[in-house]
């Protein structure tokens, strides 16, 4: 892990450094839509879309966490409200259904629909069926973003799906390749602890950052 402290120094160098990975002409020509599973994931996206003005979207999710511990993730939600769920967590902890269904329902209500009002004024997240999608995520610590968003964006029937990281645990990279049509990363990191250890830069966005660029992006 240490060898990989630092080893990028912003989105920006870290979305110059993808664009030499994704097949551009590709993107370009089939006109794959950008979807963001985090706020860093939409900055990002906006550094790889500024030449080329495909679709970009944020997909909105949330954390479920533990009843007793609220720095342990169990499950997560998204707009959409398609639920991953931590199943072994879940089991060891002997945390009931019922409870994970509750929260994300609460989770969707008070949280989700909100940024959908603030950030898109309530329109809905877009059908990707036929689509060529393309997730993007500035990290991953155990995946839960990016596997929410693939289950979500697999139940609309696209075309086909490639993730975009910068860095991600090796054993995240072995999840999730069976379910997509390529992952293009320039990082996998064995022993993987938290993303921002990756970066030399990696600024916090704020409400009002979000709305700039998809402003911009509009």
């Amino acid at each position: 892990m240490q060898k990989y402290i630092n080893i990028i120094k912003d989105r920006e160098d870290a979305a110059r450094k993808l664009l030499d990975v994704i097949p551009m002409h590709k993107f370009k020509e089939e006109q794959w839509n950008i979807v963001a599973v985090s706020r860093g994931g939409f900055s990002l996206g906006t550094f790889i879309n500024k030449r080329y003005k495909n679709n970009l979207e944020i997909l909105f999710l949330e954390p479920i966490m533990a009843p007793h511990n609220a720095e342990c993730e169990v499950a997560r939600v998204s707009e959409t409200e398609e639920i991953v769920i931590h199943e072994k967590l879940v089991q060891s902890f002997g945390i009931q259904y019922d409870y994970i269904y509750g929260e994300a329902h609460r989770k969707h209500e008070e949280n989700i629909l909100s940024h959908v009002y603030q950030f898109r004024k309530g329109r809905p997240f877009p059908s990707m069926e036929k689509e060529v999608v393309l997730l993007i995520d500035e990290g991953s610590e155990t995946g839960s973003k990016l596997i929410t968003a693939l289950k979500t964006v697999l139940a609309q029937k696209p075309k086909a799906v490639y993730i975009a990281v910068p860095v991600l645990p090796s054993d995240v990279l072995e999840q999730l390749e069976p379910f997509v049509d390529d992952i293009f990363f320039l990082h996998d990191i064995e022993d993987y602890v938290e993303t921002s250890l990756y970066y030399e830069k990696l600024e916090q966005l704020n409400d009002e950052m979000i709305e700039k660029l998809i402003e911009e992006n509009r």
